[in-house]
């Protein structure tokens, strides 16, 4: 067993932190610059992506598509090199929901999205993106990423992803609450 696979076997549930902000901020590419530190860091990382809308994984007239259109409820679509299960929902599942059920053996998971329900917050708040203020309220995020002047006990510039990535990696238990 791998080093890494046996740090994410002694950790039990993951941490779990998401990266919000408003629309166009960088989200995507903070998590672009976080994630390989957190790795470099020996931890096994996983992410989930909110989408509001939505999506289509699977290609229509492929033969995973036409099991879910034959009425599979939930269907896999596996290769050598990945695998992606499909499922109808009935509702929405919350983030934590999710985490708990595909997460299994993770340290970490960075979620992008779910500004409003996630049980820890990092913000994003670029001005240059033409934003006037943040999304969080005082206390609701645990640090903030910012090209503007504004305080936070735990502050990072736009390009310190290694300076996040040890602040997450050092609070793992308390981002285990959830």
């Amino acid at each position: 067993m791998s080093e890494q696979r046996q740090t994410a076997a002694r950790t039990g549930r993951p941490a779990l932190v998401a990266i919000v902000g408003k629309s166009d901020s960088g989200k995507t590419t903070l998590i672009e610059k976080v994630v390989p530190e957190l790795v470099r860091l020996g931890l096994r990382v996983g992410t989930v992506k909110h989408d509001a809308h939505s999506f289509e994984i699977d290609h229509p007239g492929k033969d995973s598509w036409r099991h879910g259109q034959a009425g599979a409820e939930a269907y896999v679509i596996a290769s050598p090199e990945r695998l992606a299960f499909i499922a109808r929902l009935d509702e929405e599942l919350e983030l934590v929901d999710i985490v708990e059920r595909f997460y299994d053996g993770f340290d970490i998971v960075v979620a992008e999205g779910y500004k409003r329900t996630a049980p820890h917050r990092v913000e994003l708040f670029r001005v240059g993106a033409g934003h006037a203020e943040p999304l969080c309220a005082p206390g609701e995020a645990i640090a903030l990423v910012t090209d503007a002047d504004l305080e936070h006990e735990h502050r990072f510039g736009l390009d310190d992803g290694a300076g996040l990535a040890r602040f997450l990696a050092g609070r793992l238990d308390s981002l285990r609450e959830y």
